[in-house]
């Protein structure tokens, strides 16, 4: 039976590219997506999920619920969009036709709840942008939102460098205090941060070969875009990292990392370096059970990668094709 997903997301390139993955994987059954501020606005990211959506023009991605999620950080600030990175749109050099209603979405964010209520048993929550959206749901319904299965999140750096920051991820640097709310009140967490994240490359090759025998031909313009961007910015890239493709992975392949289970702080600073860095606590000493009823919840935290179990699961996705 496919893996039930509510995806929040604030719809760039990987993202985006993480939404293809999912509707081409019959293992995957994506129910809903809150669209966020982040990568790019949240009217712009509307746009974008309904054309990601409409390329596939089946019953199953009609069915898909588009929400209207976040607009600005719970920090107040107006948000800083990366379109540098993502294009205006998320989409890279694209810019989509308007191809759904997307004004009749603007105020339909409690349909999260019933999506949630009638998925109770079996659904996982993903975040793969901002955490606003997720953290006030946390705050209107706490009691509903611990009976969710399980949450993977694509967040945080831990002793590797941010990309943001030196120390900070941009997911929770956008808004460090929606972080803290999830990683308080959220149990049965898995965070996927860059330690993996930016292991996940897909390299030139591999677009091109996805470009000749995929279903889908916006993936190249996607991460061509994309790898242009980080190749600037780094020559010794090998390619595209997909951090949100993997954070959707990881619903479906434990065995595709290492984890450990580690209390975790996200730094509240309005400004400065610091500001958004996660930190967890290593100490071999403490006590789990005294953490926990001050509401200090150690969380799974992947910190290696089996780059081999990635490429193959990717290829075969999107290729329609058997590696490995």
């Amino acid at each position: 039976m496919p893996q039930k997903i509510l995806l929040f997301g604030d719809t760039g390139i990987d993202d985006t590219v993480a939404l293809i993955y999912s509707y081409l994987n019959d293992e995957v059954d994506i129910i809903g997506v809150v669209a966020d501020y982040g990568n790019i606005s949240r009217e712009n990211a509307l746009k974008n999920i309904n054309y990601v959506r409409a390329l596939f023009d089946t019953d199953e991605s009609k069915d898909i619920k588009v929400i209207a999620g976040a607009e600005i950080p719970m920090t107040g600030e107006l948000p800083n969009y990366v379109t540098a990175i993502h294009g205006e749109y998320g989409l890279g050099p694209i810019i989509p036709p308007d191809v759904g209603n997307e004004d009749a979405l603007e105020e339909n964010f409690f349909e999260i709840v019933e999506i949630i209520l009638s998925n109770i048993e079996d659904l996982v929550i993903v975040n793969i942008g901002r955490l606003t959206s997720l953290a006030t749901m946390f705050v209107l319904y706490p009691g509903l939102m611990k009976q969710v299965k399980s949450y993977y999140i694509m967040g945080g750096a831990f002793w590797v460098p941010g990309n943001v920051t030196s120390v900070s991820e941009a997911n929770f640097h956008g808004d460090p205090v929606a972080a803290q709310i999830v990683l308080t009140y959220a149990k049965k967490v898995t965070i996927i941060p860059l330690n993996v994240t930016q292991k996940a490359i897909a390299t030139p090759l591999m677009v091109d070969y996805i470009d000749q025998v995929g279903q889908i031909p916006l993936i190249k313009t996607l991460l061509d875009y994309y790898y242009d961007f980080y190749k600037n910015r780094n020559p010794n890239i090998q390619g595209s990292p997909l951090h949100d493709v993997l954070t959707v992975m990881a619903t479906l392949h434990d065995d595709m990392f290492t984890f450990k289970k580690l209390p975790t702080h996200i730094v509240q600073a309005t400004e400065g370096t610091e500001r958004g860095q996660s930190i967890a606590d290593i100490r071999p000493f403490g006590d789990l059970a005294e953490e926990t009823e001050k509401n200090i919840t150690p969380h799974r935290i992947a910190f290696q990668l089996d780059y081999q179990k990635f490429y193959v699961d990717f290829m075969t996705i999107m290729t329609g094709q058997r590696f490995g």
